[in-house]
């Protein structure tokens, strides 16, 4: 299963997909919005965006992608590990 997770705090990113990979799941981790963002995001099996810590403007392109490609996203407030680990255990058992 891929997942893109979208916001957070930059020092936490590796710790990220650490997570994702002990769930078995492959992640990319977008803390800041990069050019070419909407291409960048792929078409993963989930989005998980930290809302707390994300740009209006990510979260617009998450949605816009979400609705062309039927992509399931999961929106927290919170950007910690736990927060994760509970989206994932949804997501990916």
């Amino acid at each position: 299963m891929s997942v893109v997770v979208i916001g957070g705090n930059e020092c936490m990113a590796a710790r990220y997909k650490n997570i994702c990979e002990a769930y078995n799941c492959k992640a990319k981790v977008f803390t800041k919005m990069p050019s070419d963002f909407e291409s960048k995001l792929g078409n993963p099996d989930l989005m998980v965006v930290f809302t707390g810590t994300c740009s209006h403007k990510m979260v617009n392109s998450v949605n816009q992608k979400s609705r062309k490609n039927d992509i399931p996203v999961a929106r927290i407030h919170s950007s910690s590990a736990s927060a994760l680990k509970s989206v994932l255990e949804q997501y990916c058992v």
